[in-house]
């Protein structure tokens, strides 16, 4: 155990963290974000929606516009904070400029807010929402697989990371209006039998795990593959989400 600490030591003196908010090496060293920078992050507080979670106006309605207008499939969602200035940029290094060690952070701050939630839920597994291959060769890596094996590892829950596979290439979300977005997640999803039946296991509850719930398009579509192929219940956790109405 001394070594494990002796050896972090030296890597965090020879190669100093960075924080995910401000990109600079993180002050106090040691710490995997400056104090200071996490409180500019809008943590997601009630009133918040009991659906998704994205926050609303009133104390007095229980769900956003979203999920009003929309019947989502999966049970609950949960999120760290609103996807702001902040947060674009800290994702944005996170998923497209290596910043893999970003994800240690995301994983604490979920397991510190969350980890009770995810326990009383006991999902048998986590399942990455995965990213198209050639998305997977350019990053080298799914950013949310890195999130999903990080949460596993803290809560002891198991990870498939291929239970779904991205079989299509689509356009970007962000470019698409809520119907075009759903057209475009068509067949883009499809479950592994392979994954689930080398697990040996009976899987009855999942939880997905994303970096960005805005719309839930994605959410929804790799929900209904999973009810569709037996899965009983379907919950997600993201680290940050859309503003609601």
């Amino acid at each position: 155990m001394r070594e494990k600490v002796l050896l972090k030591t030296i890597i965090d003196i020879i190669y100093p963290r960075r924080c995910p908010v401000c990109g600079d090496i993180a002050i106090p060293r040691g710490e995997l974000a400056c104090p200071l920078c996490k409180l500019k992050l809008v943590a997601i507080e009630e009133p918040r929606c009991k659906k998704c979670s994205k926050p609303i106006d009133s104390e007095e309605k229980e769900f956003c516009l979203d999920c009003e207008r929309k019947h989502h499939h999966y049970i609950k969602g949960y999120a760290l904070w609103i996807y702001d200035t902040h947060m674009k940029k800290s994702i944005a290094e996170f998923k497209f400029h290596g910043k893999r060690e970003y994800s240690e952070f995301y994983v604490e701050e979920i397991v510190k807010r969350y980890g009770k939630d995810i326990q009383r839920i006991a999902p048998d597994v986590f399942v990455s929402i995965p990213i198209h291959k050639t998305k997977q060769l350019q990053r080298g890596y799914n950013q949310a697989d890195i999130l999903a094996k990080g949460i596993g590892k803290e809560l002891n829950i198991p990870v498939l990371s291929n239970l779904l596979i991205r079989d299509k290439k689509t356009l970007p979300q962000k470019q698409l209006n809520d119907k075009e977005r759903l057209k475009n997640l068509e067949k883009a999803f499809a479950f592994s039998k392979e994954e689930n039946d080398n697990y040996q296991k009976p899987i009855r509850k999942v939880m997905l795990v994303d970096d960005i719930y805005t719309t839930g398009s994605t959410m929804e579509a790799c929900t209904n593959i999973l009810l569709k192929n037996g899965i009983e219940e379907v919950y997600f956790i993201s680290i940050c989400i859309g503003k609601g109405f």
